[in-house]
This record gives C-alpha cells, sequence and structure tokens, in this order.
C-alpha cells in the first residue's frame, strides 16, 4: 500500500514538472521571443538563385511594425544567420537593415498610413542597398545587376505583404480567429521560407529541407485533406526549387504526396504516410534510380516517423483553425454554442427581472381584520374631533369625563352614515343633541369624513388594480421570455444519430437528400428541415412527408417549401407534426344601409402556439370610426397573442391600453374562441359581447358571459368560459347586429337556436350565408346595424397522404431519441 502511495506522488509529481517545463518553455519561446530569435536565423540564411536573399528585410520591417520590442533580436538573428551561411550576405543584411530602419522614420513622419507603405520602403531599402553596395564595390552598376536588384526587391516586396500575414501566426501563443485561405497559404510560404534557411544541412546523405518539407506536407495533408495537402506540395516545392535547382523534382514529389496523404486520411497517420511513400516511390522513378531512390526513402521515412511522433495535442491545435475539418466545425459549434448560452443567459435575466418586477407590483392583498377595521375608525374619529372638538369649551367633559359615551355615538353615527348615507335613527339623533352642543357641525364633519375616505378606499382599489395588471403583465413577459430561453437552449447535437438514420433511410431508397437538422422529436411537436433535390411540385408532400411518418410513427407534414434556396438548386424544406383537428370557417358580413365600411372587424388566425383564434370585435356605433376602433383592437389583441401572452392577460392588456389611450367614449366588444388544434379543447371570452352557440347534431349549446366593453374600465375580471369541443361541432359567433335584428321576437335564443336547428348543411360559408340572409329578409330588407356571423366546422385532421412503409427502416426511432434526448 505504502509502495503504491509513493508511486502515486511520484506520478503527481512528475506530471507537475512536466506542466512547468512546458509552461517555461512557452514562455522562453513566446514571452522572451527565442521564436523569433531561431526564424530570423533561418532566414539570414535563406538563398534562393544562388544570390538573391529577399527573406531577411521583409521579416524585419515585420517584426518591427508588428513586435517593436522585439526588433532588435530579430535584427542581429538575422546577421548571425547570415554569417553561419555559406552565401556571404551579411554584410548586404546588415546595411539594408540600417537602411530600412533610416527610410522608415523618415518615411512615418509624412504618411498617415504606415502599414501601406511599408512594402515600398522594404522594396526602396533592398534596391538602394543592393546597388550601393554594387556601385562602391565595382565603381559602376551593370544591366544585370539592375534587373536582379529589381527581381530581389520585388520578391521583398511581395514577401513583405506575406510576412504581413503569417508573422503573427507565429510569434502570438494561439490563434485569435480561424485562418482563412489566403492566411493558409500565407504561412505555408512563411514556413517554406524558413526551410530554405536548412539548405545544405545534411545528416549521412539525408537532407534536412527534404525532410522537413515532407513532414509539413504530411502534417496539413493530414489536417486538411487532399486540397490542402497538395496546395501545402506545390508552394513548399516551388519555393526549396528556387533555393536550389537540384531539388526541383521535389515539387512534384511534396504535391503528389500531398494530394495522396490527403486522399488517404481516413486511414489516420498510417495512410497519410503511406501517400508519401507511394509518390516517393513513383516520383523517385524518374530520377537516377539505385543510391538516390534508396536516399529519397530515407528522406521520407524519417519525415513519417517525426510525423508519428507529433503529438495528438498539436494536430488538434492546429485542425482548429483549418476551415473543412472536423475539429474546426467542433471549434465552431463550441463557439456557436457559448454565444447561444450566453443569450440564453441575458433572455433568463430578462425574465426573472420581468418576474421579479411582477412580484414587487402584485399587491398582497390582505384580509381586512376588527383591528383594521377599529384603526380606520379612530382615523376618521380623530379627523372628525381636530376639525370640530379642539375648539370646544366642553372638550374635557366630553373626552375625559363621558370618553365612552362619546366615541360609542360618534361611531355609531359613522356606521349609521355609512350604510344609510344619513342618519336615519332618530334616538340616535336626539340622544346626541342632549349631549353635544354643536351637533350639526360634527355630523357635517363626519359626513366629509366619510366622503372622503371612501374616496380614498375607491382610488386605493383602483391602484391595487392596476399594480395587480401590470403584475400580470410582467408575469405574461417573463414566462415568454423563460421559454424562448429555454427554445435557445434546446440541444440540437442530441439528435445527430437520428440525423444519419433518416439520412440513410431516405437515400436508401433513392432520395437525394443534402442534410436534415431535427430541432425536435417530441410527439405532436416534431421540428425537422431539410434540403432536397428539386424533382417536381408536391415532391415533397407526397413522398418524403410519408416516409418520414413511416419513421416516426407520426404523421408529419411539409410546414414551408422554399424552391432553389442553396446555391446547388436544392430546395429548403420545413417539416412538421400534423395537427390532430383542423377548423374550417365561413364569414358573412354587411355594413349598416349596405354602406361599404362595417363597424365590425373579425380576424381568424392560427397561432404558433398549436391553437386556433376567431374573434369578432363591434365597434361603438357605426361607419369609418367604429371600424378603426374595432380594427385597432383585434389588431393589438392579434400581436400580443403572437408573442405567446395567455389570453386573459393578452385582453386586460389590449383593455388598459384602449382605456388609456383617449379620453372620447369610444368602446369596442370583444368575442374571442380560442381552440386547440391538438384537444379541440376551446375557451371563450366574451368581452361585452352576445352569446354564442354550438350545434353537435341535433342539440344546441350556449355559450355566454357577461362583461363590459373594452375601454369602460381599466381593469375588470375577464370570464373565461370553457367547453370541450368534437368533431363535426359548428361554432356560430355573431355580433350584435344578427342577434338583435329581430326586434319583434322577445325570446332570442330559443328563435336562434331554431334557426340553427332547421339548417340542412354543414358548410361553414352556406350557413353563414343563410344565417345573415334570414336576418335580413327577417327585417324586410333594412339592415339597421353592422351584421358579421363567422361559423367555424371542427373536422378530424386527415392528411392527404398516408404513410410509405420503408422497408429495412431503423426500428426503435422514438427510443432512441429519448435516450438521446436524457443523455
Amino acid at each position: 500500500m505504502r509502495k503504491e502511495v509513493v508511486m502515486e506522488q511520484a506520478w503527481i509529481h512528475g506530471g507537475n514538472a512536466f506542466k512547468q517545463l512546458k509552461v517555461w518553455m512557452r514562455s522562453l519561446f513566446f514571452q522572451y521571443g527565442l521564436l523569433i530569435a531561431v526564424v530570423g536565423f533561418l532566414l539570414g540564411r535563406a538563398m534562393i538563385l544562388a544570390e538573391l536573399a529577399p527573406f531577411a528585410l521583409p521579416y524585419l520591417a515585420a517584426i518591427y511594425f508588428l513586435k517593436k520590442e522585439r526588433v532588435a533580436i530579430a535584427a542581429i538573428s538575422l546577421v548571425l544567420g547570415a554569417l553561419s551561411s555559406y552565401h556571404g550576405q551579411a554584410l548586404f543584411i546588415a546595411i539594408a537593415i540600417f537602411s530600412y530602419v533610416i527610410i522608415y522614420k523618415l518615411t512615418t513622419r509624412f504618411a498617415t498610413d504606415s502599414a501601406r507603405s511599408l512594402p515600398y520602403m522594404v522594396f526602396g531599402a533592398s534596391i538602394l542597398t543592393r546597388v550601393g553596395m554594387v556601385f562602391l564595390v565595382e565603381g559602376t552598376v551593370s544591366q544585370y545587376v539592375w534587373m536582379m536588384s529589381t527581381v530581389e526587391a520585388g520578391l521583398s516586396f511581395i514577401l513583405t505583404m506575406i510576412f504581413m500575414q503569417s508573422v503573427p501566426l507565429i510569434t502570438q501563443r494561439r490563434f485569435q480567429q480561424p485562418l482563412r485561405n489566403e492566411e493558409i497559404v500565407c504561412l505555408i510560404i512563411l514556413l517554406a521560407s524558413i526551410m530554405t534557411g536548412t539548405v545544405g544541412w545534411a545528416f549521412y546523405d539525408v537532407t534536412v529541407e527534404h525532410v522537413l518539407a515532407r513532414y509539413l506536407v504530411l502534417v496539413f495533408a493530414f489536417v486538411g485533406g487532399a486540397a490542402i495537402g497538395s496546395t501545402v506540395g506545390v508552394v513548399t516545392g516551388l519555393i526549396l526549387s528556387l533555393a536550389s535547382v537540384a531539388s526541383l523534382y521535389q515539387m512534384s514529389l511534396l504535391a503528389f504526396a500531398g494530394l495522396l496523404g490527403g486522399l488517404l486520411k481516413e486511414g489516420k497517420r498510417v495512410g497519410v504516410g503511406l501517400g508519401l511513400l507511394v509518390g516517393t516511390l513513383l516520383i523517385g522513378l524518374y530520377g537516377d534510380g539505385g543510391s538516390a531512390l534508396s536516399v529519397t526513402l530515407l528522406e521520407s521515412l524519417f519525415a513519417i516517423l517525426i510525423f508519428f511522433l507529433t503529438p495528438k495535442g498539436f494536430i488538434y491545435y492546429l485542425a482548429r483553425y483549418i476551415p473543412g475539418t472536423a475539429e474546426y466545425s467542433k471549434e465552431q459549434q463550441q463557439y456557436l454554442r457559448k454565444i447561444r448560452d450566453i443569450t440564453a443567459g441575458r433572455v433568463e435575466q430578462f425574465s426573472t427581472l420581468f418576474q421579479t418586477l411582477s412580484n414587487s407590483f402584485q399587491a398582497s392583498e390582505r384580509v381586512s381584520t376588527e383591528e383594521d377595521e377599529e384603526r380606520e375608525m379612530d382615523y376618521l374619529l380623530s379627523n372628525v374631533t381636530e376639525k370640530t372638538c379642539q375648539t370646544c369649551f366642553k372638550k374635557e367633559r366630553c373626552w375625559v369625563k363621558d370618553f365612552s359615551k362619546t366615541y360609542d355615538s360618534m361611531q355609531r353615527m359613522m356606521v349609521e352614515m355609512e350604510h344609510q348615507g344619513e342618519i336615519k335613527d332618530q334616538v340616535l339623533m336626539a340622544e346626541w343633541k342632549r349631549h353635544c352642543i354643536k351637533p350639526d357641525k360634527v355630523i357635517h364633519a363626519i359626513d366629509q369624513e366619510q366622503q372622503q375616505f371612501q374616496a380614498n378606499q375607491k382610488l386605493k382599489k383602483q391602484v391595487m388594480e392596476s399594480r395587480k395588471l401590470v403584475a400580470d403583465q410582467l408575469l405574461g413577459v417573463s414566462r415568454v421570455m423563460g421559454d424562448f430561453a429555454k427554445e435557445i437552449q434546446r440541444e440540437k447535437e442530441a439528435y445527430s444519430y437520428q440525423e444519419e438514420q433518416m439520412v440513410d433511410a431516405l437515400r436508401t431508397v433513392g432520395m437525394e437528400v443534402g442534410h436534415i437538422d431535427i430541432f425536435s422529436l417530441e410527439k405532436g411537436h416534431t421540428e425537422i428541415e431539410m434540403s432536397v433535390a428539386y424533382q417536381g411540385e408536391g415532391h415533397c408532400e407526397k413522398i418524403i412527408a410519408p416516409m418520414i411518418s413511416d419513421l416516426l410513427k407520426e404523421t408529419i407534414i411539409v410546414k414551408k417549401e422554399e424552391s432553389g434556396f442553396y446555391p446547388n438548386g436544392y430546395s429548403h424544406v420545413s417539416f412538421a407534426s400534423a395537427k390532430q383537428f383542423v377548423v374550417n370557417t365561413g364569414v358573412s358580413h354587411v355594413a349598416k344601409g349596405g354602406a361599404w365600411v362595417s363597424g365590425d372587424s373579425y380576424s381568424t388566425i392560427e397561432l404558433d402556439t398549436g391553437k386556433y383564434a376567431i374573434a369578432i370585435s363591434d365597434g361603438m356605433g357605426n361607419g369609418e370610426r367604429a371600424h378603426l376602433e374595432s380594427n385597432e383592437t383585434l389588431q393589438l389583441l392579434q400581436k400580443v397573442l403572437q408573442s405567446g401572452i395567455e389570453e386573459t392577460v393578452a385582453i386586460k392588456s389590449v383593455n388598459s391600453v384602449l382605456s388609456l389611450r383617449s379620453t372620447d367614449e369610444v368602446f369596442s366588444t370583444l368575442d374571442l374562441a380560442m381552440i386547440d388544434l391538438q384537444n379541440a379543447e376551446t375557451r371563450f371570452l366574451k368581452i361585452g359581447s352576445i352569446p354564442s352557440f354550438i350545434k353537435r347534431g341535433d342539440q344546441i349549446i350556449k355559450i355566454e358571459a357577461s362583461n363590459l366593453p373594452m375601454g369602460v374600465f381599466q381593469e375588470f375580471d375577464v370570464d373565461v368560459v370553457n367547453e370541450q369541443l368534437k368533431p363535426g361541432d359548428l361554432l356560430i359567433m355573431m355580433s350584435d347586429g344578427i342577434y338583435d335584428a329581430p326586434k319583434q321576437i322577445e325570446n332570442k335564443d330559443m328563435w336562434m337556436k331554431r334557426m340553427i336547428t332547421e339548417m340542412n348543411t354543414d358548410k361553414p360559408q352556406d350557413i353563414a350565408d343563410l344565417i345573415l340572409e334570414r336576418i335580413i329578409r327577417q327585417g324586410q330588407g333594412d339592415i339597421e346595424d353592422d351584421m358579421t356571423v363567422i361559423v367555424a366546422k371542427v373536422e378530424q385532421n386527415t392528411p392527404k397522404w398516408s404513410a410509405i412503409p420503408l422497408y429495412k427502416s431503423p426500428h426503435l426511432f422514438r427510443k432512441q431519441t429519448q435516450k438521446a434526448a436524457f443523455s
């Protein structure tokens, strides 16, 4: 046991030491500039076309502009690298650095944008230094020198722009953003330029730059696939061939190896390494063969060995910033998930805020006790005595010697006046006149205080009711935002397995499906989106939706279809669960006297919450003013209902807006029915409206409630009537112009029921037309008021297309969904 503890402690200490070494190495490379020095040393050695050194000055310019505090390290490392090289360009690099610094100092005094002028400064410093040195040594400058100097300066000009993008990628500890394709190419050019600094280094005929170049191709082919691997091979081979003409065939080898390695990346590292070996053999056969082929194979084997020894963490870190990789997609998903969680958190904070505000506005409805009543009575009596008894010379006799009699008499008078409005008890009046010398003044004071107290109580009640309305509204907004936060946080990745199942099942039967996104698999609330190839009108409705219905064992319908939505011509299609019930409506309406504008307004809308709303609003009076009032009532109600707020709170909110909006006595009624399309349960909310009727076979059911019209009071109680509808039921809703039209009929309910019973049709529009026609005929053609009637029929939803069985379809699809949802 003790030995195991010692070994565990040693393992922990070893792990801590490794972490400390890792942190120390990172600090050494990035914080103290060792990486800048190493890169500068190799770029100082780099050479192309045997006499040009275009890498040193662009590197120094990039460091001088991006990390000015490290420019001394970069300059010294460049000069040291040039001194260790065979090309003898150390003096040129030192003088070019000095010239560039002078030109930079002079230029920045006049140029406002030094970043744009940076390549031009490098070009000037390079060509001036090269031509000046040749002129001082030889006394003249030939055309060849001018041409080579211009080529060198031009390359430096281009490399400056490349290094400005790629140097930050190796001098910072971590990348800030995913790499663009241009940045990847710039990074490869920088790495290949650094490799040219190793030209001439060899170990038993194995060339170092060849090993490093092939290792670079292996890494990027493994990370980015064939496209990135072949690109890296071409760029690296091109730069190495410019540095050494003997390496010209390397471009073909590296490009082909990158292509093969990327194609074989599914075989992991072994597959990528095998691609390099095959490419080496095929390209090596075009060389000298024999010993040259064996050396080339040995270089490839060394590169593969280094590739196998590369830590997974480094590969994963690089892959996170290469577009198209799985690691990049995972990184993007993590970023989007983080943004989603932050957004959901903020929405939840607002939801909590609104709930807190609702709680603070919620008035505590405390039942008044005897103590409260006595306290209020004492308060009233103190106000009365302050106005009457304080200046009376008999105050001491009444309130000291006869306190009980005085207090009881005044209390009885207050109670009498509160309930009767005046003192009708003659005995009480006679006793009070014998007891008090100023009886009328006291009674008048009691009357005034009582009226003021009642006014204060009424105002207090209104304030309490207004606070309760605001509390309900804030609570409704809080619930909506809370539900929205849950929608945002709904985890989509839980359905990745089901998405693969569905794609495979549809492609097996020949459906051209691009991708599938499943947002919900809850029975009755399924939400699926996919991209499919366009194969004719109604293809998704007739074929794909029935196939998905068979997979999910639930009726699925097309919710929305957008043809040609994607660049490849595929369509974007949204699928959802079919509702259990559908509502068909018919409407008939006419304005007073056959005018164009009716004071009645109506609306029928299917909400996203799975409910169907039917509403009729009747503005006070007739004409345009009444129409605007009723129409605005419905528009406000529709917007509030679509936001997801519960209908009772929605109606109270609309009423508060209407009552506070104008001082004009313009009111409107509201008749609202909310039908749940999953179970046909219906809520009726009637505000000043007349009864509605439900026809169920030969039975007629009356729905009524008593409320004042909207806008009369700021606060009122909404009577809600619940009724369970059944398939085939007919719901008839109407305005008062229909219900009150037959003036000579006393029992309008019985007359309306008999008229509805006599209808021989069950089509909503026909019934609405017949009712309106019957009413107009009953009035002998006179239309004395605006008339509107809406008939809705609730029917069991029968989709047009049944489920199409998929053979070899995945079983237990729902069970897998539930596991994924709870995992």
